[in-house]
């Protein structure tokens, strides 16, 4: 089945609470979803559920954490306006969705999500023992899938749990997309096309099954996304007809692969609060510009006049962010010759840096100072996602036979 033809390109993406953000967020996932809330329908939601899954003895800070990240999400620029934004446990319906798709999930598709046993070992600490922490991947294809989602963005790590949505689906239409009156409906949802779009449907399936012309499968499917006269659950009967199967109620996203971060931290490694490294998006210009002229450089040039190796020193990855080729010849050019030393080094990337941020922190403030409207934007984004949620989970209950209408 074509799940990608089911409806216009909708997107989903979530990040767990945790409090401020820093660099490596803001050019790890912002600036891409800065990127695709031009492209598609985009839904953005804070994860706190999930966060349940490592932190369930630590509950307290999950609220601010959850606020003060949203405040940074809309410093940095994601536009309420053309993003529904969320809190993931203020629709209810993922977690209806999660527990019938739990009744038809082979146990053993969860116990091989290659992160479920990663995760049980980098926190060795915690007793992950728990029905959650197993769930939690099928906890994200609800996530997913109660939206009809067809693009996720993941890195190539997540690109399994993209895949165990896509199994769960399939295996639920499946299950459950053979209506019985199914063609009668389809034939119905034909006729509120019109007579010419109508004829031309006809026309391109019957090329499709009868003679497996591609080219006519995807213009009647370019042809059903663009009619306004039929329901959203017309037009998946209509994409299971076209292609000779039952009716698509969950289409099948696609893992959107989004490039990795490149954002160092100050120590060369991965910027991440765990390792203390991180310059926060709001900190203060003196405090960014601190911690950058106390950075570590070449351990090697321990005197001005020594020359140094770009390549040994954690500047040289922050340059390769923030500066062009210019900068970075003439980086290049006076640490191996001795021309500059480290603080001239660091200079541009401290002037770079603190543009960066400039606007960021100018627009968190209006946040800060008015937490009612960033309460009333969450609010506006839960009943956006509410009301799509609420048409899945009709035609979810319909299929399995729980409609009791």
């Amino acid at each position: 089945m074509n799940s990608l033809s089911s409806q216009n390109q909708r997107v989903l993406s979530g990040m767990r609470p945790t409090g401020r953000l820093h660099l490596g967020h803001y050019h790890g996932v912002l600036k891409n979803w800065l990127k695709l809330q031009h492209e598609y329908e985009c839904f953005f939601f804070v994860a706190d559920w999930h966060a349940l899954t490592t932190e369930y003895d630590n509950t307290g800070p999950i609220v601010e954490s959850a606020m003060e990240m949203v405040i940074d999400w809309l410093a940095a620029g994601i536009n309420p306006g053309s993003a529904r934004l969320f809190i993931q446990s203020q629709v209810p319906e993922h977690a209806e969705l999660h527990v019938l798709l739990s009744m038809m999930t082979p146990l053993g598709w969860l116990e091989r999500v290659p992160t479920y046993k990663d995760q049980q070992e980098k926190l060795r600490e915690k007793d992950l023992s728990t029905y959650g922490f197993l769930g939690y991947p099928l906890l994200q294809s609800a996530d997913i899938l109660i939206y009809r989602a067809t693009q996720v963005p993941v890195g190539e790590d997540q690109v399994a749990h993209v895949e165990l949505t896509r199994e769960v689906a399939r295996r639920f239409n499946h299950l459950y997309g053979r209506e019985p009156d199914f063609a009668d409906r389809a034939e119905q949802a034909v006729k509120k096309m019109g007579k010419k779009n109508a004829r031309l449907y006809h026309d391109l399936r019957k090329r499709y099954q009868e003679q497996g012309d591609h080219e006519a499968l995807a213009t009647a499917q370019a042809l059903l996304e663009n009619q306004q006269n039929i329901t959203l659950g017309d037009r998946e009967r209509l994409f299971g007809y076209l292609e000779g199967a039952g009716k698509i109620i969950l289409p099948e996203p696609q893992a959107l692969l989004t490039p990795a971060s490149k954002m160092p931290g100050l120590d060369g490694q991965k910027m991440s609060k765990s390792y203390g490294n991180t310059i926060g998006l709001r900190e203060e210009p003196k405090e960014v510009e601190k911690k950058l002229r106390t950075m570590p450089t070449d351990p090697a040039r321990v005197r001005r006049t020594d020359p140094g190796d770009p390549e040994k020193c954690p500047v040289w990855d922050l340059h390769k962010v923030y500066s062009g080729a210019e900068t970075r010849q003439w980086v290049q050019e006076g640490c191996t010759t001795a021309g500059i030393g480290c603080l001239d080094c660091k200079q541009p990337v401290i002037d770079a840096v603190t543009s960066e941020l400039a606007p960021i922190r100018e627009r968190a403030k209006e946040f800060i100072d008015n937490p009612s409207l960033v309460r009333k934007i969450l609010a506006e984004g839960r009943e956006q996602a509410r009301d799509e949620a609420k048409l899945t989970l009709e035609e979810v209950r319909r299929s399995m036979g729980l409609d009791y209408r």
